[in-house]
């Protein structure tokens, strides 16, 4: 009498090979989920590293400090010796202060905006104390902002020159020129620029 194959060698069969399909699954997702957590903590890292740039930062605030030392010394200069001085040295001594005032401006124009877009927004309880610009200067903008305060630092620079004259040789003249029309050329340029990637979109 004939018998009917057994099923239980096809029963084995499948028991093992879903066994090893959870051990693969198994793996495969331990395999995902260690690699997400290597992803998040090289994100995590990446993301914190922008703390570094806090040091620059204060750095400029210091910075700002020394010029208001020097601007009151100057001043105080410029108050006691302006009655006993002529023109010239007056004129002087007022476009140094527009000087000192012009790098200080940038330094923190620099300052809040670095801070504003590489590390973190400014949290006050009111908008009372926070600059009107604050938020609205992007990378591009700063970049511009940056070479149009160097325009006017080297022009206020320039006209100290022409001021004295006399005391000026023709080679640093020449170069005080070159390097003024440069800072203006490379200004129109980026603002060139600047415009023309606004109306692209990008």
């Amino acid at each position: 009498m004939d018998t009917e194959p057994s099923a239980e060698p096809d029963y084995n069969v499948a028991i093992t090979a879903g066994r090893k399909a959870y051990e693969n699954a198994d793996a495969g997702a331990s395999l995902r989920v260690r690699k997400s957590f290597v992803e998040r903590s090289v994100e995590r890292m990446i993301l914190a590293s922008r703390w570094l740039l806090l040091p620059f930062y204060l750095g400029l605030a210091i910075c700002i400090g020394i010029l208001v030392i020097r601007f009151a010394q100057k001043m105080q200069k410029l108050i006691m010796y302006s009655l006993f001085s002529e023109n010239n040295e007056v004129v002087t001594n007022i476009l140094s202060l527009i000087d000192l005032s012009l790098i200080a401006n940038l330094l923190l124009v620099v300052m809040f905006s670095s801070y504003e877009n590489f590390v973190a927004r400014f949290e006050v309880g009111g908008r009372t104390y926070k600059p009107s610009w604050l938020g609205r200067v992007g990378f591009g903008e700063l970049k511009l902002t940056l070479i149009m305060s160097i325009n006017a630092i080297s022009a206020v620079y320039l006209l100290d020159i022409f001021i004295n004259i006399d005391q000026t040789s023709d080679i640093e003249l020449q170069w005080s020129v070159i390097i003024q029309i440069v800072l203006i050329f490379t200004g129109v340029m980026m603002a060139i620029v600047q415009r023309l990637g606004g109306n692209s979109g990008h």
